[in-house]
């Protein structure tokens, strides 16, 4: 750690006191006005990028383990909020979306009387089955 060379040439601000402060973000995040813990959030605590937290996140595994706490912070309290109502259901659904959640709807194609339910023919390779069915569906054309 400490003053590592990047790429660009600049200096690397990570170091102890970067990651204890990262640290305490977890617990202090809304004293910076956030209402869940972010990675933004955590970027402007530390005064830093956002590429910069992730940068740092693949050169520290403690600096990686803040960030996935952060993450999992907010992926709890956007779980607890929306299902409360303290958050608003189409932003939290946004986030969420980030997280790997969807809304989505399974169609089932079949009907309560069974007229919709799926067919399978299997006329195994018997061409005038094949044609006589289609010939059927087609009404005799």
């Amino acid at each position: 750690m400490g003053e590592d060379t990047n790429v660009g040439g600049c200096p690397s601000k990570l170091d102890d006191e970067l990651i204890a402060k990262a640290e305490e973000y977890i617990y202090d995040f809304r004293s910076n006005d956030d209402i869940v813990p972010s990675v933004a959030g955590l970027a402007c605590y530390l005064e830093i990028s956002r590429s910069s937290v992730y940068n740092y996140k693949d050169k520290s595994n403690r600096f990686l383990d803040i960030v996935e706490r952060v993450e999992l912070l907010q992926e709890k309290m956007l779980i607890n909020g929306g299902l409360k109502g303290d958050f608003n259901a189409a932003i939290t659904k946004l986030m969420m979306a980030k997280r790997g959640y969807s809304d989505s709807q399974v169609v089932d194609n079949t009907s309560s009387d069974g007229s919709m339910s799926p067919t399978i023919n299997n006329f195994n390779g018997d061409a005038q089955a094949a044609s006589q069915a289609y010939q059927d569906i087609m009404g005799g054309k």
